[in-house]
């Protein structure tokens, strides 16, 4: 087993102390709820990028810890809101919100877009320090379907393309466990739970990257493990795809420090996942390729390696 030691990469800056405040609400009127998040950044540096994350399905603002603390570790504004599916809200089965929650959701991002320099005054010492230009968006599971629709993918409708959701100010992407196409590939036990999901990758041009595992077996498809690879093999942008071998759906305990939905926990798993998602988000946004090639080059050169990347260069 891969030490973490031997993964480093030496144009990464090292970690600085985190701020984070949790509960911030911005109000929202005919939501049922206010949206409320929590907001990270480092304690130090100028010129701060942002990212927002979608959590998956039932989380919500504290969840997917390993990741949030990490990026805001190095460097990033990270926003996580609680969507309307979050179990601590207790939305009833037959509340008439759920069928239009896909779209909740990406309401929610595109609110925090506009509303982030209130959102950012509210992080103390954060004020004046962040780039509100330099901005992605990221998302886990169902949170990956919300983020790739801010990056052109579309909810496919019977009788054309979809509405286009996308938002020109989210310049990069990154999927995790995000769901394939829809329609057909969908099973009967998709289709009976999420009727709604029926997404379509020909207008997501933003650039993105797509994290698979190539053991995360979902019951929504016929289909295997390569479903996840969907929005990397069937969208025209420029993009990139990180498949971690004998992943599952949690990519080894993202969601979260020793959660117990986390069937194939695995901290190095996690680790490269972290590297290799920070690095893509520093040559997107930041223009330091130097980091990103370290990461493949990195991880192709380790002799067990954990994963493999295609794409990107």
């Amino acid at each position: 087993m891969t030490d973490h030691t031997s993964w480093r990469d030496a144009n990464m800056d090292p970690p600085t102390p985190v701020l984070s405040v949790r509960g911030i609400v911005l109000p929202v009127p005919g939501r049922g709820e206010d949206l409320r998040m929590r907001v990270s950044a480092p304690a130090t540096g100028d010129n701060l990028p942002i990212l927002l994350f979608s959590h998956g399905y039932g989380s919500s603002m504290d969840g997917y810890a390993p990741l949030a603390d990490y990026w805001a570790a190095h460097g990033f504004v990270v926003i996580q809101p609680t969507h309307l599916d979050a179990r601590r809200l207790g939305l009833a089965q037959d509340d008439p919100r759920r069928p239009l929650i896909w779209r909740t959701r990406v309401e929610d991002m595109k609110r925090i877009l506009d509303q982030l320099p209130t959102i950012t005054q509210s992080l103390p010492g954060v004020e004046g320090r962040v780039n509100h230009a330099l901005i992605a968006a990221a998302g886990h599971s169902f949170g990956g379907q919300t983020t790739s629709m801010l990056l052109g993918a579309r909810m496919l409708a019977a009788d054309g393309d979809g509405e286009d959701m996308s938002d020109e100010r989210v310049h990069a992407g990154i999927l995790l466990a995000s769901g394939g196409r829809g329609g057909c590939d969908l099973s009967d036990v998709g289709r009976e739970i999420t009727p709604y999901l029926n997404s379509g990758f020909e207008h997501m041009t933003t650039p993105t990257l797509v994290v698979a595992g190539d053991a995360d077996r979902s019951p929504l498809t016929t289909r295997g493990p390569d479903w996840f690879a969907d929005p990397y093999r069937l969208s025209p942008g420029r993009k990139a795809l990180l498949t971690l071998f004998g992943a599952e759906h949690m990519l080894g305990g993202i969601s979260g420090y020793d959660v117990s939905e986390t069937t194939d926990e695995n901290p190095k798993r996690v680790f490269v996942i972290q590297r290799s998602t920070l690095a893509y988000l520093r040559r997107e946004l930041l223009r330091d390729g130097r980091a990103w090639s370290s990461a493949c080059e990195s991880l192709a050169s380790e002799p067990e390696p954990f994963g493999r990347i295609e794409g990107g260069h």
